[in-house]
């Protein structure tokens, strides 16, 4: 049954948590505008700082004895929060968040073992420090490793499905288990973790030997192409939409005359139209709502349904 998150619950979490934590990896009404890329979004009643894998099924063990089970609607995961859009209000319950300090890489020939909340540009500046082709096209995707697993993250004509050997993962009931490629169910942003509750907590990825030069060069040839496509100078959860199949969610946009539009602080990119930034002053409403008109106004003139890319948090739907 799922608990009812109130203060009592809060304070008793609270407490529990801090006999098995360091009181700074515990944190309270925390403001999420700082742990996601949108820059926006509300306070989390108990934000978890989680740096090793005994630490994280610890924390399950815990939030399974107080009845809280269901992943996304009682606790949630964060990674370097660059796919995700929290809702003013925040969110009530716990969010576990694997830091950069849970992010260990190790190198065995031309593989790479790498822990969960490893960024993905560690992981790209790591293969290359090895001369290890193969993960240049994820150098610049501003996330960590678990989230771009779960999505199986790509750009540039490559995907984490191209590179990725085997997965471990952890159950809600802290149990490891270890999954092959073929078993993550890989396919366009989908994985196994979109069916099944599992977390990632550590990936192996198969890469090959290569030339540090050109792997430099492909690196800084891919930096600049986002450089001149993509509004980086501006908050954003990067392409808000999937690619519909046979469309460009990019260009279905730009043909509804939506190049510019905003919604208060919330606004569909000048440079790159797949994309909603934060242009100062944004609220998560007037990012949700802006979705919600940009999905609306390329159905009533395409007769294309677009579904976001960004993970909503927080909301009551």
């Amino acid at each position: 049954m799922r608990a009812e998150f109130d203060e009592q619950l809060k304070q008793k979490l609270y407490q529990r948590l801090s006999g098995i934590l360091q009181p700074e990896q515990i944190l309270a009404n925390e403001n999420m505008s700082a742990h996601t890329t949108f820059r926006v979004g509300g306070g989390a009643d108990i934000f978890v700082e989680i740096n090793h894998e005994s630490a994280l099924q610890k924390v399950l063990g815990v939030l399974c004895e107080e009845g809280l089970t269901r992943l996304n609607e009682d606790f949630y995961l964060l990674g370097n929060g660059s796919n995700v859009l929290v809702s003013d209000r925040g969110i009530r319950g716990v969010v576990l968040h694997l830091t950069k300090t849970y992010g260990r890489i190790q190198v065995e020939g031309t593989r790479l073992v790498c822990e969960a909340g490893a960024t993905l540009a560690a992981i790209a500046h790591e293969a290359y420090e090895n001369g290890l082709t193969g993960f240049e096209f994820a150098s610049g995707i501003p996330g960590s490793l678990g989230g771009a697993i779960v999505m199986n993250a790509g750009a540039y004509g490559g995907e984490m499905r191209h590179v990725v050997q085997c997965v471990r993962l952890m159950t809600l009931d802290g149990d490891v288990v270890e999954k092959s490629a073929e078993e993550m169910h890989f396919g366009y942003r989908h994985s196994l973790i979109k069916e099944e509750p599992l977390i990632v907590t550590q990936a192996t990825l198969a890469l090959a030997r290569g030339s540090k030069q050109e792997i430099r060069g492909k690196m800084e040839e891919l930096a600049a192409r986002r450089r001149e496509k993509q509004p980086l100078e501006y908050p954003s959860a990067g392409s808000t939409f999937k690619r519909p199949e046979g469309y460009f969610a990019a260009k279905l946009i730009e043909d509804a005359g939506l190049r510019g539009f905003a919604v208060g602080g919330a606004q569909v990119s000048e440079k790159h139209c797949g994309f909603v930034v934060n242009k100062g002053g944004a609220t998560a409403g007037d990012v949700r709502e802006l979705i919600t008109q940009i999905q609306q106004r390329v159905k009533a003139s395409a007769q294309v349904a677009i579904e976001p890319e960004v993970i909503m948090l927080g909301f009551d739907s």
